[in-house]
């Protein structure tokens, strides 16, 4: 019996999943590498950073979604290095992968701009260990700030700062609000919860900045009618245990906060580090690859580089953003791709199918941007709603996660609301003080 086609697929994220999905009926052997051995849908992660939902209500294991398929393998293991002559895929326990036809959909990674520094300070979101990180962090505010000893003390544990205002900044900005001002309303004896003070910081002039002028201007005023302030044209230069440094023009400033959040921008992995520089190959100032119009690397056919690690355009020449959609599309066209030249065949270049782009800002408001029509308010908020429900890989997730929405809705109750692993050690811890009188 002869060997059949060996297709490699590192990532099992929106891009590798539905890759191997449709290999299902395909000739070929497939072998899916993860370093985790589960899917995660991050749109949703940061409804893990804020209470709403646990991790493993939006996310599945690999092992599972694909135990039918039986051309598809599915394996533990972390790529670090690539041997394109050899077609082999180095893995960092030193397990060697070859592959006839190779996708890299391995996903990005938070990009501090060189401040890397500022990690330790301002935790970012991008994966289930860093929203839990969070969610520690948001929720040990409001209880340090019980037990601040001074007003100024307290004020600071109750200041947040989230820098970047795209989809996860505003959706963040959005739940803390929501959570300062109805979920903790009722839980403490000193503070007063909703006298948080959330600042949504952004470098650019406006919010969401790649949505339409008219749904960027909505976003805003919804997301401060919910109490935030936004400061737009505000650029970073320092975050430490005491807060953020800015420059807004050309004056200088600093907000004392114990909270702030990174919701800024993506670069590549160490991994695509090393493809790029074995392969010689074309990327962006992000590191994303310069790919063909079939999505494979340039004079490389049989490696695909998919979702955020790509650098694709639309039909105008506009730049492809790093979402679910992209990378569905993509995964599903590589593999079909696969299939036709198997049979002798080719495609058509890749052609993205622009859906549109929503983000929600809170309860019973959004923004969506559908097929060109704009909407916001409650109507934005639905159609979020079932898009992000119907693309839940399991469907008892996509129950318990409606169920869990419903109760949010009635009642602002976020039941994940727990402080996890060890309590910060950056401050001392005060001493109990006596209650006022």
């Amino acid at each position: 019996m002869p060997n059949l086609h060996r297709v490699l697929i590192l990532g099992g994220g929106f891009a590798g999943l539905v890759a191997a999905q449709t290999l299902k009926r395909a000739d070929v052997e497939i072998t899916l590498l993860d370093k985790r051995n589960f899917h995660l849908f991050q749109p949703l992660l940061y409804q893990v950073a804020t209470g709403s939902l646990s991790p493993a209500e939006i996310a599945a294991p690999i092992r599972a979604v694909l135990s039918r398929q039986k051309n598809v393998e599915v394996l533990l293991g972390e790529a670090v290095d690539i041997d394109p002559d050899k077609k082999n895929i180095i893995l960092d326990d030193g397990g060697v992968f070859p592959y006839d036809t190779l996708i890299i959909a391995t996903g990005s990674q938070t990009s501090y701009y060189g401040n890397d520094q500022w990690r330790e300070n301002a935790p970012s979101l991008k994966s289930i260990e860093e929203a839990t990180r969070m969610r520690h962090k948001l929720l040990y505010a409001f209880e340090r700030a019980e037990r601040a000893d001074t007003e100024a003390e307290e004020r600071a544990w109750l200041t947040f700062v989230i820098v970047g205002a795209g989809a996860t900044g505003l959706e963040l900005a959005g739940a803390l609000a929501e959570i300062a001002h109805h979920t903790l309303k009722r839980d403490f004896r000193r503070i007063r919860p909703q006298e948080a003070r959330i600042i949504l910081m952004e470098g650019g002039p406006r919010v969401l900045a790649p949505y339409p002028e008219d749904l960027s201007a909505k976003a805003e005023k919804l997301v401060k009618r919910l109490g935030v302030e936004i400061m737009l044209g505000a650029f970073v230069t320092n975050i430490d245990a005491d807060g953020v440094s800015y420059k807004h023009g050309e004056t200088s400033g600093t907000v004392p906060a114990r909270t702030v959040f990174w919701a800024g921008g993506v670069t590549t992995t160490p991994f695509g580090r090393k493809v790029a520089e074995r392969l010689n190959a074309q990327t962006d100032r992000s590191g994303r690859f310069k790919v063909d119009p079939d999505l494979a690397l340039p004079n490389r056919p049989e490696i695909f580089v998919l979702g955020d690690l790509a650098c694709t355009s639309d039909a105008k020449g506009n730049p492809l953003p790093g979402v679910a959609q992209v990378a569905i599309q993509g995964g599903r066209y590589a593999a079909n791709l696969i299939k036709a030249r198997l049979a002798g065949r080719t495609l058509p270049p890749f052609k993205y199918f622009d859906k549109g782009d929503m983000a929600v800002i809170g309860r019973a408001a959004a923004v969506a941007d559908v097929f060109g029509v704009h909407v916001s308010g409650f109507i934005a908020w639905c159609i979020w709603l079932f898009i992000h429900l119907i693309y839940i890989v399991e469907f008892q997730s996509r129950i318990i996660v409606l169920i869990q929405w419903g109760f949010l809705y009635l009642t602002f109750s976020r039941t994940a609301r727990l402080i996890t692993g060890e309590l910060s050690s950056d401050t001392p811890v005060p001493q109990s003080r006596s209650k006022a009188s």
